[in-house]
């Protein structure tokens, strides 16, 4: 199953893990499931950090070539995914989030989110 990564989970999962579910790591321990990173959450972490609301110990650039060298999957954003947005619901104001779930239900991804909005949507959703 491939697992599109909320940034929470994604940050989780990079550097304090102890915060995720067990549900959560077992899915991501599972070789048959394949975690895959949006440019959303890179663009998420860079935009939040540069104005002080989050503030991440690593470098987005080692990050971002340590999942390339190891096969995870980088999503970019395509047109289908965008043009989705106007087919969502709006119960959630969140950008980011709205991006990640029209490219989960393009690309028929199961989303991994501590985010409860995000069940609100035609999506899957595993915490």
């Amino acid at each position: 199953m491939k697992l599109l990564l909320d940034t929470h989970t994604f940050i989780w999962w990079i550097s304090k893990p102890n915060q995720l579910s067990a549900n959560a790591r077992s899915f991501l321990d599972d070789e048959n499931n394949e975690p895959v990173m949006s440019v959303v959450n890179i663009w998420e972490i860079q935009i939040k950090n540069a104005v002080g609301k989050m503030d991440v110990n690593f470098s987005l650039d080692d990050i971002v070539e340590t999942y390339r060298v190891n096969g995870i999957e980088i999503l970019p954003i395509y047109p289908s995914h965008v043009l989705r947005l106007s087919s969502l619901p709006n119960h959630h104001h969140d950008p980011f989030d709205r991006i990640l779930i029209a490219q989960a239900t393009v690309e028929n991804m199961t989303i991994l989110s501590k985010d409860t909005k995000i069940k609100q949507y035609p999506v899957s959703v595993i915490w």
